[in-house]
C-alpha cells in the first residue's frame, strides 16, 4: 500500500523542495499552493498525512485544521505536521490546542520533515486500533 503525503505551502521554493524529498522516500505526493488548494485535495485524495504551512492565501493553515478535526472527510486519522516559520510559543500552543500532531520551524530541514513523516505513519495503525477499540466500548 502506498502512502499519500499533502504538502500544502504558498512558497513554491519550499513545496518544491519537500516534495522532491518527499517522493524519493517512495511515498506519493500531492501538492497544494494554498489553503483553499489543500482543504479541496484533503477531501479528493485522501491523504495518509498532511503537512500544513500557517501562513497561506485563500485559507490560513489554522482555519484548513481546524476544519478537518470538526468535519473530517475520511473516517481515518489524519496526522497534521505544522511547518511553519511562526515560531512563537502561542502559536505552537495554538497548533496542538487543536489537534496538530506535529510542529516544525521554517527553515527545517528536509531530512527532518522526513523523520517526522515517518514518525506519524508509524503512530497510524496504533491509533486505528485505538479507535475501534474505543468504537467497539460504545456500542
Amino acid at each position: 500500500m502506498s502512502v499519500k503525503i499533502l504538502i500544502a505551502d504558498d512558497e513554491p521554493d519550499i513545496l518544491e523542495i519537500m516534495a522532491k524529498r518527499v517522493t524519493q522516500e517512495g511515498y506519493d505526493v500531492v501538492t497544494a499552493c494554498d489553503g483553499q488548494d489543500a482543504w479541496d485535495k484533503i477531501g479528493r485524495d485522501n491523504p495518509d498525512v498532511i503537512l500544513l504551512d500557517l501562513a497561506m492565501p485563500r485559507m490560513d493553515g489554522f482555519t484548513v485544521l481546524e476544519k478537518l478535526r470538526a468535519t473530517p472527510p475520511s473516517g481515518k486519522w489524519q496526522p497534521v505536521i505544522i511547518v511553519s516559520a511562526n515560531d512563537e510559543y502561542e502559536s505552537f500552543k495554538k497548533g496542538l490546542a487543536m489537534e496538530a500532531d506535529h510542529y516544525l520551524t521554517k527553515p527545517c530541514n528536509p531530512e527532518n520533515v522526513v523523520k517526522t513523516i515517518k514518525l506519524m505513519i508509524s503512530l497510524i495503525p496504533q491509533r486505528k486500533a485505538s479507535s475501534e477499540s474505543e468504537r467497539n466500548r460504545t456500542e
